[in-house]
């Protein structure tokens, strides 16, 4: 059956898909599971997994920012105050101290200084990416480097 499917393509990726189609039936047949539900093959991104692992922290860290924020200005809603006591957790810290104003400033100075220090490495990274790209522009098409340095230089939008 096979053959009549492979002799009736007419590219290589016909045949591919008819093969790959092949493959799946005979690893169903004999029960065997294929590490992904499509291709064998995945597409890599172009941003490196650590990138978007921070890049989380810090959208994580400025939410609750925002919350601390809220509650230290008054809002005592349910779901504000959850995560307040979840931030606060594992301390000795309860929200009926008569400091917990300055404990809330500290957290969220913290905080801001871990985004920013999060921040700074993914500039040192994307800034050595960049130097990097240039050199080997530089030693493959000189014109075309210069002609890219000239260029305004658009800024990425990031942490």
């Amino acid at each position: 059956m096979l053959v009549t499917y492979l002799e009736a393509s007419r590219d290589l990726c016909e045949t591919d898909s008819v093969l790959f189609g092949a493959a799946v039936a005979a690893c169903r047949i004999i029960c065997v599971k294929l590490p992904m539900a499509g291709r064998t093959t995945k597409e890599s991104s172009a941003i490196p997994a650590w990138r978007k692992r921070i890049e989380d922290r810090i959208a994580k860290a400025r939410a609750l920012i925002g919350r601390l924020t809220s509650f230290r200005s008054g809002n005592n809603r349910p779901r504000v105050v959850r995560t307040v006591r979840m931030a606060f957790a594992g301390t000795n810290i309860s929200l009926s101290q008569p400091d917990i104003t300055q404990k809330l400033t500290e957290r969220i100075d913290d905080l801001k200084q871990k985004i920013a220090a999060w921040g700074k490495r993914i500039r040192r990274f994307s800034e050595r990416s960049r130097w990097f790209n240039q050199i080997r522009l530089f030693q493959s098409d000189q014109k075309r480097l210069y002609k890219s340095l000239e260029q305004p230089e658009v800024c990425e939008a990031g942490p």
